[in-house]
């Protein structure tokens, strides 16, 4: 079964990312590409174009991200690929399923000299799912739809495949139809489900670490039954956060130092055991873990662990009959903490220091975050802040840069934001370093009309970089931005709106004229450089 196509393999292409419900495709212009085009024209498929193909990759990625589906980004061939490669790392790491179509030069005359004569393939295999080139155009169909469903399947991330410009001639091809599986992980091994419930169950001390494939499986429900039931507490990074509500008894967010000092038992839910993890150690706490898939089991350490889709096994947590060990104890001394650490947070996120501090930009922020407002984050410290503070209360609303680290994000990020949810508010929150990568494509928010606010954390530096390289060698080097340097009239500059601030006071007032303005707005906030987010991770 599928569908009968004409045209040519550019209509099959675009025929079958519809077909996974991909209805917006994130390009910047490039001959090579044409054909899509025409094709995304002739079907009603939504084109939106950037000022850089990174952003445009990582726009495709966020949508993954806020949609569960296959994101969609089309580059010109050679530099149109070369740029999008750091996004399309992150959305490997991240694990987002992404469409990554690329143009290519013609097959006929390859290695003639042609316009951007390259082999994408070997550049971008080892950062992707598959990767290969169309060679039959009947086949475009076909490929296109089996590399959308591989991108969905569990381990997801992103998928490639370039199109020789003589590939886009006259053609007929067929495009399967999406099947009901489709991004469904294999059912878990019973036994070893099993071993991690009856942990869970005998541990005095146990806490969740919820991570992005939770998400990703769609297991919100199942977590909050299965929390719920064994009475566990929960903590979050990635896309975790907001899989239970900040909101939540059982969530989180202040003390998960305390997991090293007094939990006997930290289960992992879809996510690494990598550097921000510790590694998987957490003081003398056994550890287990839960992946989507064998692929993701760890190989550095050796822990208890179940494989296959986390819905089913977070159900089976939830349906859990044996007999409980009693942890209210355990839960009321975590809130106890979490309370102290609310109060400790306080005075800093109403502080009035000058320069500002910039706990004091989250502490206005949070009074005027919606529950349904998608949060992006694109930095250093001044992310790290972020997720020190801002809470989150539902699922697909928490978008940062994931564990690859690889800054430029934003602006790519908060484009598909308000493209998938118009009616949300979209936040973007940036360093000044950061905003270097892609503050250009606010131009890219204008043209749209795709209001965001944006705040950037002014501190004139790479902060990240400069009080450790300080700490360690006394001195620092390359650290330097210019110091309040305007932002705000760049995005001004493009269409947008925006204003400098520069006294803790001002910062509530200036974000309400930016969520009521309806345009692209910046809130360029000079902060103290003197202020470091008191890092703790192993970075290596």
């Amino acid at each position: 079964m599928g569908t009968h196509v004409e045209g040519h393999a550019g209509e099959q292409a675009i025929e079958a990312m519809l077909g996974f419900g991909t209805d917006v495709m994130f390009t910047l212009n490039g001959g090579h590409i044409w054909p899509l085009y025409e094709a995304a024209r002739n079907q009603g498929m939504r084109v939106v174009d950037v000022r850089h193909e990174q952003t445009a990759t990582f726009a495709a990625e966020a949508y993954a991200k806020l949609t569960r589906r296959p994101g969609f980004a089309a580059l010109t061939a050679g530099p149109g690929i070369t740029n999008g490669v750091s996004a399309i790392t992150s959305a490997y790491f991240n694990g987002s399923p992404l469409v990554v179509l690329g143009g290519r030069a013609p097959e006929g005359r390859w290695g003639s000299g042609s316009l951007q004569e390259m082999d994408h393939v070997p550049v971008v295999q080892s950062i992707t799912k598959s990767a290969s080139t169309v060679k039959d155009a009947s086949q475009a169909g076909e490929l296109v739809h089996a590399a959308a469903r591989l991108s969905l399947t569990p381990h997801r991330g992103p998928t490639f495949l370039d199109f020789p410009l003589d590939v886009f001639g006259p053609a007929v091809g067929n495009v399967p139809d999406v099947d009901e599986c489709v991004g469904k992980g294999r059912a878990p091994d019973a036994d070893e489900v099993a071993v991690l419930a009856a942990m869970i169950a005998n541990a005095e001390r146990p806490a969740f670490i919820v991570g992005s494939d939770v998400y990703w499986d769609g297991a919100w429900e199942q977590l909050r039954a299965a929390v719920e039931h064994l009475r566990v507490p929960c903590f979050f990074n990635g896309l975790g956060r907001g899989t239970l509500p900040a909101s939540h008894e059982l969530a989180f967010l202040r003390t998960r130092g305390l997991l090293k000092q007094r939990a006997d038992l930290v289960v992992v839910l879809g996510t690494p055991l990598d550097f921000r993890l510790g590694f998987g150690r957490f003081g003398n706490a056994q550890v287990a873990h839960v992946v989507d898939s064998d692929a993701q089991r760890a190989k550095h350490v050796s822990v208890p662990t179940a494989a296959g889709d986390t819905s089913l096994i977070l159900q089976a947590f939830a349906d859990y009959t044996g007999k409980r060990r009693n942890r209210e104890d355990w839960i009321a001394e975590l809130r106890t903490a979490e309370r102290a650490a609310i109060a400790a947070d306080a005075p800093l996120l109403a502080a009035t220091d000058s320069p500002i501090r910039p706990s004091r930009i989250y502490g206005e922020l949070g009074k005027r975050l919606a529950s349904d407002a998608v949060v992006i984050c694109d930095g250093g410290d001044f992310a790290s802040y972020a997720g020190k503070f801002v809470e989150v209360q539902q699922p697909g609303c928490w978008l940062d840069t994931g564990p690859y680290g690889c800054l430029g994000n934003g602006l790519g990020y908060a484009t598909a934001a308000r493209v998938v949810r118009p009616s949300s508010q979209v936040v973007l929150l940036l360093g000044d370093g950061a905003a270097g990568f892609s503050l250009m494509d606010a131009d890219t928010l204008v043209r749209h009309g795709l209001p965001v606010v944006m705040v950037v954390g002014n501190n004139g530096m790479w902060g990240l970089e400069k009080h450790p390289m300080q700490a360690i060698y006394g001195w620092d080097m390359a650290c330097d931005l210019q110091p309040a340097c305007r932002y705000d009239e760049v995005v001004r500059a493009l269409g947008g709106a925006g204003e400098l601030v520069t006294a803790a006071a001002q910062i509530g007032p200036a974000m309400d004229r930016a969520f009521a303005s309806g345009v692209p707005y910046l809130v360029n906030i000079v902060t103290d450089p003197v202020d470091e987010y008191p890092r703790s991770s192993n970075l290596g």
